[in-house]
């Protein structure tokens, strides 16, 4: 009789076994799927400030060609350059009656902000289709002519001077240049 009851103890003995291993198992596949869980919402917001970083560094915007400066009295009066997207940029609004794109500029002496400035399309077309745009938009294949006039900053000679073009969104577009030491009709930088 003794080892009948010998026998079911055993018995008894790996069913509780059994049951705390499962317990464990079922616990152990619970604190993963949080652990997982966690994982995948974090990556997710790692990916969305990569993009929203990549956003406001890369520039969307970079000029094409040379500065020009128109000057009259040896002074600066206007600055031209020529601006077109960058490879896989984003369209960028170019209308100069409700500008979203702001320019700056400063020299040793002063500040000029939100200046002015019109827009003159070089290129205009729907690189799909081969036509004319009827957007604002400076998009993938267009250039468009920025001129922005100076007459307000009393730019003479062998004055070092920076312009910012901030579009909406991405880096600002940043040129410092020197005006010669004799200003011509036309100058170029």
């Amino acid at each position: 009789m003794f080892n009948n009851f010998n026998k079911e103890q055993r018995g008894q003995t790996a069913l509780e076994t059994a049951i705390i291993l499962i317990a464990f198992v079922v616990v152990a596949s619970v604190f993963a799927f949080t652990i997982l869980s966690a994982g995948t919402a974090s990556t997710e917001r790692g990916e969305q400030a990569i993009a929203a970083g990549l956003e406001g560094v890369q520039s969307s915007m970079q000029v094409k060609g040379s500065i020009l400066a128109e000057g009259a009295t040896n002074e600066v009066t206007n600055v031209r350059f020529s601006l077109q997207l960058v490879a896989g940029g984003e369209p960028v609004n170019m209308n100069d009656a409700n500008r979203v794109v702001v320019i700056d500029y400063r020299d040793n002496t002063q500040i000029l902000t939100g200046l002015n400035w019109t827009a003159t399309w070089i290129v205009d077309v729907d690189g799909a289709a081969g036509t004319a745009d009827a957007d604002d938009l400076l998009e993938e294949g267009e250039l468009v002519e920025i001129t922005v006039p100076l007459a307000a900053a009393n730019l003479g000679p062998n004055t070092e001077f920076t312009l910012e073009v901030k579009p909406p969104t991405g880096a600002v577009l940043t040129f410092a240049r020197t005006t010669p030491p004799a200003i011509e009709a036309v100058n170029e930088f």
